[in-house]
């Protein structure tokens, strides 16, 4: 049976795979296998619902909230919020489980389910996996006075946005700022957070209808952003994804400021200040060499794990590290987040600004991006990829090559017959010549049949 839980949660076409009938039964298995778990300790348990703007989430929040009443839950709906909104108010208002709909930067045709427990964290994968085991199930319901009570809860975007404004100490007064907030989550609770911080906010893609969300805008589609900042002189710009849990940069000129440049902004403030945990950052193996080199040339280290925010998350929780982030522009910064959080992140991104009052375009400056290629090898045996003796030795050439001027990446997708071929070089030509070798013989040493 296919695995329903993907990295975040469960996805799929609304009303398709993701049906009104599976998002009831999924919160019911939810509620039973914490129950089970004592998570709910003889209390009757709180839950709090939250959804990004698209319009199916409507019907998939109606029925969320229908199985965990059925359950004897009671239920918060917050409203339209970003996940970590969601995740912040799951740890602030003692709820027992947290409930998320978003897709996050998928087209709106999509939705999606997340649940957190306690304190705003992601189930790990042995409950999703027990939930999955539960559906269908024949259960115990609840009569009479024993089901749950639901009501609203009206406060959820000043909550959120008090939050947080108390993170950052310094104001954001002289700083004049573009937010896209991809007709998505944070359409409220983004520019609320920026203006309140002292910030000059000038908001676009603000005006979601249900149906517009990630359409041509947002962190996906960063030429709207550039053209804001051009045309309203703006000392920077922030895109945002569907549910606000990352964001990309641009600068004052225009230029693309990646994740990986906004996170090391944000270690070298944070160390800086002495918050930067064991004076190490954690990024994933994708992350650009130029990253890598300048938070060594900083004397900050770089702890490096698989692609996927859920293995950033996994070693900052099990070493501690309180900085971590992928190139994508999801950033966790955990003194304050449980999750990426886009907002967040531009907060402090501008408060480094203000504190140094040099512009974006000067702090991301520290690192010099490498050229990186990617080429996409289909329809080969990916299981083979760590043992072909051929393969082994083209790569171990190439690496001997790039010395310390380059690298190169192969990963299997976790989906499809298919291996990446990642290289970064001094020049695009040379990263595109060795990516182009190595795909040919990727195709040549592990073709199917």
């Amino acid at each position: 049976m296919t695995r329903l839980f993907g990295t975040d949660g469960v996805r799929g076409l609304a009303n398709g795979q993701l049906t009104a009938e599976l998002a009831l039964d999924l919160s019911v298995a939810a509620a039973r296998v914490l129950a089970d778990r004592g998570e709910f300790k003889g209390h009757r348990p709180l839950a709090v619902v939250g959804r990004d703007t698209r319009i199916s989430g409507q019907f998939l929040e109606a029925a969320v909230v229908a199985g965990l009443a059925s359950a004897g839950v009671d239920v918060l709906l917050l409203g339209v919020l970003p996940t970590p909104g969601v995740a912040f108010l799951t740890g602030s208002l003692g709820a027992d489980l947290g409930v998320m709909l978003s897709a996050s930067h998928n087209a709106m045709p999509d939705n999606g389910i997340k649940f957190l427990a306690r304190g705003g964290v992601k189930l790990d994968d042995a409950i999703e996996a027990e939930i999955e085991r539960h559906l269908h199930e024949d259960w115990d319901r609840p009569l009479a006075g024993d089901v749950g009570r639901v009501s609203t809860y009206d406060a959820a975007v000043d909550d959120y946005a008090g939050h947080l404004d108390s993170t950052i100490s310094r104001s954001l007064e002289g700083l004049t700022v573009v937010l896209d907030c991809a007709e998505g989550a944070a359409f409220e609770a983004g520019p609320r957070a920026l203006g309140q911080a002292g910030a000059t906010v000038i908001a676009i893609h603000a005006s979601p209808d249900g149906l517009n969300i990630n359409d041509g805008c947002g962190s996906t589609y960063l030429e709207p952003l550039r053209k804001a900042v051009l045309e309203h002189g703006a000392d920077c710009g922030f895109a945002l994804d569907g549910d606000a849990d990352r964001c990309l940069a641009v600068d004052h000129e225009g230029n693309v400021v990646d994740g990986d440049q906004l996170l090391a902004v944000l270690a070298l403030a944070m160390a800086a200040d002495g918050h930067l945990a064991k004076n190490t950052v954690v990024a994933t193996v994708m992350s650009n060499l130029g990253f890598v080199h300048a938070m060594k040339a900083a004397g900050v280290g770089v702890r490096q794990t698989k692609v996927g925010d859920r293995y950033v998350l996994e070693a900052m929780r099990i070493s501690g590290y309180s900085l971590g982030g992928e190139q994508s522009g999801h950033v966790i910064m955990s003194r304050h987040a449980t999750t990426g959080d886009g907002i967040l992140t531009a907060l402090h991104v501008l408060e480094r600004m203000a504190a140094t009052g040099q512009s974006l375009q000067s702090l991301a400056s520290v690192v010099t991006r490498l050229p990186q290629v990617l080429v996409n090898v289909p329809g080969v045996d990916k299981s083979r990829t760590d043992e072909d003796a051929v393969l082994a030795a083209a790569l171990a050439e190439e690496e001997a090559a790039l010395g310390d001027t380059g690298r190169v990446l192969l990963r299997s997708s976790g989906t499809e017959p298919l291996v990446r071929v990642m290289v970064e070089a001094a020049t695009h030509d040379q990263a595109q010549e060795v990516a182009d070798r190595l795909a040919e013989v990727v195709r040549t040493q592990l073709a199917l049949g």
